[in-house]
């Protein structure tokens, strides 16, 4: 197993807007209080708690939400992989001509403070089927704010560590497919056999850096966040899933992290005594190995959902003892992580749904919404959603007094393919994504 270290050849920095090396201290200062997250950015996949609801308002005024155009649009290359937004710096990653793409924008303006690229195929080296659907990374970044580091992980298993501090100079690299030989995904039961490589997010716990591996050796694998040396390996070896991320869950007290693995449901300790032990199993193996939308948690449970074979979501408590079925609903999402928020489920999958926390039944059914999809819920109790193919809409939840579906705005054909990367919500900002990297950003009143 190898890290390669600071400014290998193989990182280029092609920033528009670069500046000399030699800069002054209060420049220096300047550039830190920047990129300080603070509590209303999106550092992580689903934001600042790893669950898709935000602590601020939508925006919406009674009678008037967003300008239907954007304040700007760039392209920061194609790929599923959700932006960033950190102080006044937004992060994505993308592909093009060979190469990722990590980019730093100035939130106003999209103008590019620096990129960073890095020669990387398309798809991943095992990767078969769906090739039209989707293209390039699939990962969403994740950022450190007690470092100021920043990581990215491409289809192709290219695990980066990036210094935002220094315009993006690399730390450490290392590939996941050379270290830990994750094999192919298995074909399930009659359907075509799929594998899209590495599409679950890095999360940071503490000074781990925690990653769905899926090696014979381990699921999940810790790495020391400012070297990128092995830390511990979960004592699970189940081959990765497809999901979107890793989400935290504190069990009886535990700190753990729930996976959602080619063979189902994974929670693994992550007490520095009990590191990697598993705490709970429960298997979900889905046709064409799409299980795409990530673990949804809240307390000691965790909600888990996908289509095919299933066409279900589920409801687990977790225990130090194992997991616990309280039920099982036939409402599915494909791709949308669902949403919990005062006892109410919100998902963008097919079509705008609410169901019951407690039992898992339809509150309310909206409008068709397509497989792409992504749901935030804000302080003033909105939805707010990006899906189909470029549809942006705003919706109340059930805290109105009635129990059905009320939609307030919407702003449509933002996009001409699938919105597979997950909308952002933050700073009175709104980020949208497509597939083929087209980047757009609203401004909330």
């Amino acid at each position: 197993m190898t890290v390669e270290s600071l400014n290998a050849d193989n990182v280029i920095e092609t920033s528009r807007s670069r500046r000399p090396r030699r800069i002054g201290m209060a420049a220096m200062i300047g550039w830190s209080i920047a990129v300080l997250a603070s509590a209303e950015d999106w550092p992580h996949w689903r934001g600042s708690q790893h669950n898709g609801v935000v602590q601020e308002a939508s925006g919406w005024n009674g009678s008037r939400w967003i300008d239907s155009k954007p304040t700007w649009n760039t392209n920061v290359g194609e790929g599923a992989s959700a932006p960033l937004l950190v102080g006044e710096q937004v992060f994505a990653l993308g592909h093009r001509d060979g190469q990722n793409i990590v980019s730093c924008l100035e939130s106003q303006t999209g103008k590019v403070v620096w990129t960073m690229t890095y020669k990387t195929p398309r798809y991943g080296r095992n990767a078969t089927g769906d090739e039209g659907l989707y293209s390039g990374p699939s990962s969403t970044p994740e950022f450190d704010p007690a470092t100021q580091l920043l990581y990215t992980l491409s289809a192709d298993g290219d695990l980066h560590c990036w210094d935002v501090q220094q315009r993006g100079a690399k730390v450490w690299h290392r590939n996941l497919y050379n270290d830990y030989q994750m094999p192919r995904r298995a074909k399930v039961g009659r359907s075509g056999q799929r594998d899209y490589g590495y599409t679950s997010a890095p999360l940071v716990h503490e000074n781990w850096l925690l990653i769905e591996v899926g090696g014979p050796t381990g699921t999940i694998v810790a790495f020391e966040k400012r070297s990128g040396r092995e830390a511990w390996r979960s004592k699970a070896t189940q081959v990765a899933g497809h999901s979107g991320g890793l989400s935290p869950i504190t069990v009886e007290g535990v700190p753990c992290v729930a996976a959602l693995s080619f063979d189902g449901l994974l929670v693994v300790r992550l007490d520095a005594a009990h590191a990697g032990e598993t705490v709970a199993t429960h298997p979900w193996i889905t046709e064409f190995a799409n299980n795409i939308a990530s673990p949804a948690v809240q307390d000691d449970c965790v909600l888990i959902t996908s289509e095919y074979n299933h066409r279900a979501m589920c409801k687990l408590r977790i225990t130090l003892r194992g997991a616990e079925k309280l039920w099982e609903q036939p409402f599915a999402s494909k791709a949308c992580t669902p949403v919990i928020h005062r006892g109410r489920i919100y998902v963008a999958w097919d079509r705008l749904r609410c169901l019951d926390w407690q039992t898992g039944e339809l509150v309310w059914q909206g409008p068709p919404v397509g497989d792409a999809g992504s749901v935030v819920v804000t302080s003033d109790d909105k939805l707010i959603v990006w899906a189909g193919r470029g549809e942006l809409l705003l919706a109340e939840t059930s805290a109105s007094p009635s129990k059905t579906y009320r939609e307030l705005a919407r702003v449509s054909r933002l996009a001409s393919d699938d919105v597979w990367p997950h909308v952002v919500v933050s700073n009175r900002q709104i980020l949208c994504r497509d597939r083929h990297g087209q980047l757009l950003r609203f401004a909330m009143p």
